[in-house]
């Protein structure tokens, strides 16, 4: 009998080190990238699947939102949170530079750094949620609780209603 070797990435490492529980779920990529298509794909509600947004200051500050798929960021509720002036999102460009993921495979777990991070409220209303493991493809299914107590996320209302 062979055994199906599991290729586990950084953030999948990080919650094992951290003795979490989760699950990992793939779905085929065809060059989409966006949450709301991955939740199509893997045939789930939008409402579980979380995206990573990398922020920026202007000041060299960056910080992390993780918000349900669907959902647009409220930038001056996030800069309040973070107790700066303003937020913007990072440009793409330098994202693999400042987080060490690309565009579409970025998870909040096993960054370069630490970045200040913050999950919407409305994930405590979700058993688990669905966030990136770090490549494109591959999604970590995992307690909001869980998940914020390993990154050091706080829980607020960030995104526009």
């Amino acid at each position: 009998m062979s055994k199906t070797k599991i290729h586990k990435t950084n953030a999948m490492r990080e919650l094992d080190e951290a003795g979490v529980s989760y699950e990992m779920s793939s779905y085929p990529t065809d060059g989409e990238i966006g949450a709301v298509h991955t939740a199509q794909l893997l045939g789930v509600s939008p409402e579980v699947i979380y995206k990573t947004l990398v922020l920026e200051d202007g000041n060299g500050g960056h910080f992390v939102a993780v918000i349900a798929a669907q959902a647009e960021l409220d930038l001056k509720k996030t800069a309040a949170h973070f107790g700066v002036k303003h937020v913007g999102l990072i440009n793409w460009k330098t994202l693999r530079e400042v987080t060490g993921y690309i565009r579409g495979g970025c998870s909040p777990l096993a960054m370069k750094k630490l970045f200040p991070t913050v999950i919407d409220e409305n994930a405590v209303l979700q058993e688990r949620i669905y966030v990136s493991a770090g490549v494109r493809g591959t999604q970590i299914v995992v307690s909001p609780s869980d998940l914020a107590r390993v990154v050091g996320a706080d829980f607020a209302a960030v995104v526009q209603q």
